[in-house]
This record gives C-alpha cells, sequence and structure tokens, in this order.
C-alpha cells in the first residue's frame, strides 16, 4: 500500500467550505508527527479518503498505514487551537533505489482546509529536510488522464522518470499503473558541497 496515489493535496480535491468554514484560519505550524497525534491524523484521512478516494482502498488498520515500515520521519500542518489540518512523511525507498533518494509519501490535507496552499507548504518543509540530510525526493501517484495530482507536480518541479504497474488494484479489482517521480533537492557548489534549491511553493 506504500504506492498509494497522493491526489489529496490543496490544489485538487474537495469543494470550497461552506458556513463557519469560511471563517478565517491562523497560520498553521508544520511540526514533526508525536504519538499522540494519529487519532486526528486518522479522522482527518477518513475524511481524505470520503472526499477523494485517497488512499484508493481504506487500510485494515489506518494508524499502522500512516506508519509504513520503511518510515524517516512524518510531520503534521496544526492550527492554533491544535487542530490537524495536513499530513505529510517520507519512508526509505526500496533496495533497488539509490540510497541518496528517500520517498515522499502519506500527504493528505483536510477537504476544509483547502485553498491555502499547505500541500505546498509541507512539500516544502519536506524538501528543506532532504537537501539538508543530502537527499533527492520520489514519490508516486496514479497514471491517470488529466490527473490533478500529475499537474500539480509537474507545475511544481517534480520529474517524471518512469511508469510502472503497482502490485496492489482498485477496489474493483482492476490493474493500477504509477507513474514515478523524483525532485532534486540537493545542487553542489564549485567545491561539490550540497546547497538547498529555492522554494517550490506555488500561488493560488
Amino acid at each position: 500500500m506504500t504506492g498509494q496515489p497522493l491526489s489529496d493535496h490543496d490544489t485538487c480535491g474537495g469543494h470550497p467550505p461552506r458556513g463557519s468554514e469560511y471563517a478565517p484560519m491562523s497560520r498553521p505550524t508544520i511540526r514533526i508527527r508525536r504519538v499522540t497525534d494519529l487519532d486526528q491524523c486518522v479522522q482527518v484521512l477518513q475524511a481524505v479518503h470520503e472526499t477523494d478516494a485517497y488512499p484508493l482502498n481504506w487500510p485494515t488498520d489506518p494508524r499502522n498505514w500512516l506508519n509504513p515500515p520503511r518510515l524517516l520521519q512524518a510531520w503534521i500542518a496544526e492550527e492554533a487551537q491544535g487542530r490537524v489540518n495536513g499530513h505529510v512523511a517520507v519512508q526509505r525507498p526500496h533496495s533497488e533505489t539509490p540510497a541518496r533518494h528517500v520517498e515522499l509519501s502519506r500527504l493528505f490535507v483536510a477537504p476544509a482546509a483547502r485553498r491555502r496552499s499547505l500541500a505546498s507548504a509541507l512539500i516544502d518543509h519536506v524538501r528543506t529536510w532532504a537537501a539538508e540530510h543530502g537527499y533527492d525526493l520520489t514519490l508516486n501517484v496514479t497514471d491517470e488522464h488529466r490527473s490533478a495530482a500529475v499537474a500539480f507536480y509537474e507545475a511544481t518541479g517534480w520529474r517524471h522518470t518512469h511508469t510502472t504497474d503497482a502490485d496492489w488494484t482498485t477496489p474493483d479489482g482492476k490493474p493500477v499503473k504509477l507513474r514515478h517521480y523524483i525532485l532534486t533537492s540537493r545542487m553542489s557548489d564549485t567545491d561539490g558541497a550540497p546547497q538547498r534549491l529555492p522554494s517550490t511553493k506555488t500561488t493560488k
């Protein structure tokens, strides 16, 4: 299930919030996820699944899904009131992937918190972390025609490298193809020292 589509960013999916949800929200804090955040993260993930069908197949144990075996670090976007509105993680690559690569995964934003560039902020946070640790980032998304996720990533600097067949299927048993991307978070100066790339944050 680690190859699930990352289709739940705030540039697609979800309808504009209604009623009191139009009220201004404070700027969220992005911080390392704690064990005590997991219940809220699962609640947000449930809302995302119901809105966007992400993850495509609802996990039997969603808390475990948020803690894959190769997990390196996870972060949340938290409002001043302590409410979790976004989540992202990085995990170690499969054995055949170069050691300098880490995979961006488990990215989702609460439907009521969309249109605030939270996904971009979470990705920027991970990109900074990756640059500081000398990593390049990879990810995969489902290969869908006119996919908003594909458009989002390709517009923010991710480079498509190849497409593969997933080792999982849709809920009705149909095969799934995955588009694989890489984002270089490291660049070298004349002395070969890694340098951080500028932010890829998009504007709405």
